[in-house]
């Protein structure tokens, strides 16, 4: 009992803390979410005071905290003591002892390691829950819920909340062959949820999409585009979660898993079956529904071409030196180019043959047709347009110094993204959100620290 009451008294400050500082109900409290400026300075970030408790790992949720980071959001990373997020583990390539998995989507955050399998760590979490605006999550559906941390839990003591779950499947999700699915799969990192373990499902059902050519055998994209989908949902699912609490007054839970992102992410392919019920194809490069659109070989490389309409396609035949294309009775509408697809690429694709990449580059260069070559990483980052849009970020790492990682993708006219701050070593602020987040004394914070429910990496 006398634990109970202890943690009640705790959580009672905690909440008194978290009325002070950050608002529950439109129009209260901080300028936050009345609509006025909080101050005269020009680059006032839109999520600056909005606290983001983070209990994620590996991909689809930490790249959604970092999109919430980018904008101004304070993000706590809670991990696990003397391992931390997997992805510290996953290479090479490592730099120093950093993987640079890790790197490329963990910066503009906060780590604390806490022992959640403790009660006391346990307690921790529902106390930064009180003081923070969103709680994100990605463990199994039921897991955090046995811990006393489910949105239920939460929500008693952190009515104001954003509760994001993300999973694999659903939440709770109903497809019982799943389970033994993931029974099957024993190896290393599997314990570490839906979002992880239903990876070869989802490639087993989307394969289709998933091939280099028409009968080739399914391979895994270069990144893990539905993680990356899924995160970005979530990312906007909790935008729009705290503009519903600015309406209402209220926190409320949100479902997003991986399965659900990829089939809204099949958009017309999908619409096809839905409404004409015409089965997908494995199309390689190229488009189901345009032609030409795909890449195509030349004498040193690869060249993207897509000519979406009769214009761009009379203007490829002219740069082709094929002028003969443009009114063949085969070819006049982009339905016709579809049905003789076959043997018009055949035609175009010896064309593109005789010359090299740089010099069709050339040739294509103004003329209003979609095109690019199939790039490297180092042309990537050495190509001007990506230099300007600022898509290289830098930043210098506590162990390992300057470090890059790819930048955000949208630029705003009124404030800047916040500046870089490096992903943080594991449990490197431990010691800070406990004493300036929760009001903890020396006394308390060295009581956990010898207990072993929290660690703290300093930084050289």
């Amino acid at each position: 009992m006398s634990e109970r009451r202890a943690m009640l008294a705790t959580l009672a400050r905690v909440v008194a803390l978290r009325r002070t500082r950050l608002l529950f109900r439109p129009g209260g409290g901080r300028g936050l979410w009345t609509g006025r400026p909080q101050s005269v300075a020009d680059n006032m970030k839109p999520l600056e005071g909005v606290k983001i408790l983070d209990l994620t790992r590996v991909l689809a949720g930490p790249f959604a905290t970092m999109n919430l980071g980018d904008l101004g959001a304070e993000v706590i990373k809670v991990e696990r003591p003397g391992a931390g997020d997997d992805t510290r583990t996953w290479g090479p390539p490592f730099v120093g002892t950093e993987s640079t998995y890790f790197l490329s989507v963990n910066r503009n955050k906060k780590s604390i390691a806490v022992n959640i399998k403790d009660p006391k760590g346990v307690r921790i979490i529902k106390e930064l829950a009180a003081v923070c605006d969103v709680f994100v999550e990605n463990y199994v559906p039921g897991k955090l819920s046995a811990m006393g941390l489910g949105y239920e839990d939460i929500d008693k003591i952190a009515p104001h909340i954003v509760y994001c779950s993300i999973t694999g499947i659903l939440t709770p999700h109903p497809c019982q062959y799943i389970d033994s699915l993931q029974e099957s799969m024993k190896g290393g990192g599997w314990e570490m949820g839906e979002t992880e373990k239903i990876w070869w499902f989802q490639l087993s059902v989307f394969s289709v999409f998933l091939t280099p050519t028409q009968d080739g055998d399914p391979v895994r994209p270069g990144v893990a585009m539905t993680d990356l989908a899924t995160g970005l949902y979530a990312y906007g699912a909790i935008m729009a979660g705290l503009i519903q609490r600015y309406k209402t007054g209220k926190g409320l839970f949100i479902d997003c898993n991986l399965l659900s992102s990829q089939v809204a992410c099949l958009t017309q392919v999908a619409a096809n079956y839905l409404i004409g019920q015409k089965e997908a194809k494995r199309w390689g490069t190229a488009h189901g529904s345009i032609v030409p659109y795909q890449a195509f070989k030349t004498k040193d490389g690869y060249l993207v071409v897509g000519a979406g309409n009769n214009q761009q396609f009379a203007t490829v035949c002219k740069i082709l030196n094929l002028p003969e294309l443009i009114d063949d009775s085969k070819y006049k509408t982009n339905h016709l180019r579809v049905q003789n697809r076959k043997e018009l690429i055949k035609i175009l694709s010896a064309r593109f043959e005789k010359q090299t990449t740089s010099k069709w580059l050339y040739l294509f260069e103004g003329s209003g047709v979609a095109y690019g070559p199939i790039n490297d990483m180092k042309n990537v980052f050495a190509e001007p347009q990506v230099l300007h849009n600022g898509l290289i970020m830098e930043m210098k790492h506590p162990t390992v110094g300057k470090i890059s990682v790819p930048g955000p993708a949208v630029r705003y006219s009124k404030f800047k993204m916040s500046e870089a701050r490096p992903p943080p070593l594991l449990g490197q602020h431990t010691m800070h959100i406990l004493r300036e987040v929760l009001g903890y004394n020396d006394k308390a914070i060295g009581e956990l620290f010898s207990a072993g429910v929290v660690t703290q990496h300093e930084a050289e």
